[in-house]
């Protein structure tokens, strides 16, 4: 993936606000004010375990929710429960795929995310959506097997993990539905144009991730959806920059110090709106 981290570098290089410092803290730390819903579960794929942070009703369809480049922090948690709540509800699971490291600075993100075991990364979504296929509702016996087989998982995620969602939504053919937030993975670890799930994807007009988030990598990934000839929309929003979805006052705070001053509620709650309609179309309700 060396030609893969290459390219990120180059995206994340050209953006305006690096910071020299690199510093990282446990989850426990990171997220003290976001735990209390969650509970975690340890999930084995290949020779590797890693934890991952449910939220939900059991009998709910599932969604595979994935990190920025900060790691699992207080924001992916609120998405999850935000995701949770949606409608007659969801299943959330957010897999930790830095293994405990979550990211202060910017900096110290993109060492993270350019250290990433993408491919890894991608078989750690895998591993998560067959987690929640197989546990998905509380009935036993041929019941259980039976919902098992034939319950639904969609993937979503944001920056990095906006990128890994699609990444799932062309190599996990367990995935039935993805949403994507403000990421496209390089042509190496996916090619868009050979999509197996439907895939939705929503990018900010301002963002100035070239290659990785613009509005220049926003077309090309639409065309190559239009390709595959799967489900598919990509949504663009005027006067909005990178990672707008965030809207803790933390993550407000966050952003306005990477130099990200918008802040466009009705952007938010399209999106959503789009969200929850993607979803509930290739996924179901509870």
């Amino acid at each position: 993936m060396a030609t893969a981290q290459l390219l990120l570098r180059r995206a994340f290089s050209s953006s305006p606000f690096r910071r020299s410092a690199r510093l990282f803290v446990s989850p426990r730390a990171a997220m003290a004010s976001s735990t209390a819903p969650f509970h975690k579960v340890q999930i084995q794929r290949d020779d590797t375990t890693f934890d991952a942070y449910v939220v939900g009703k059991e009998n709910a369809p599932g969604i595979v929710v994935l990190q920025e480049w900060w790691g699992v922090d207080y924001e992916i948690k609120n998405h999850a429960v935000h995701i949770s709540q949606i409608g007659e509800g969801y299943r959330a699971l957010i897999p930790d795929l830095y293994r405990g490291k979550v990211a202060l600075d910017v900096a110290e993100a993109q060492h993270l995310m350019e250290g990433l075991d993408w491919p890894g990364a991608v078989k750690d979504i895998q591993a998560s959506v067959k987690w929640l296929k197989a546990n998905g509702s509380p009935k036993a016996g041929l019941i259980f097997v039976l919902v098992s087989l034939f319950s639904h998982v969609g993937v979503t995620g944001y920056c990095m993990g906006g990128a890994l969602s699609i990444a799932s939504g062309v190599s996990v053919p367990e995935v039935d539905a993805v949403v994507a937030f403000y990421g496209t993975p390089p042509s190496e670890l996916a090619d868009a144009s050979k999509a197996q799930a439907p895939i939705q994807a929503h990018f900010g007009e301002l963002d100035s991730f070239v290659g990785f988030a613009d509005v220049t990598a926003a077309k090309s990934l639409e065309e190559k959806l239009k390709s595959s000839g799967v489900p598919h929309e990509v949504h663009i929003y005027p006067g909005c920059s990178h990672a707008f979805m965030n809207t803790s006052p933390e993550a407000v705070k966050r952003r306005k110090e990477m130099g990200l001053t918008d802040e466009n509620q009705a952007a938010i709650d399209l999106a959503w709106s789009r969200f929850s309609t993607w979803m509930g179309r290739f996924l179901g309700s509870a």
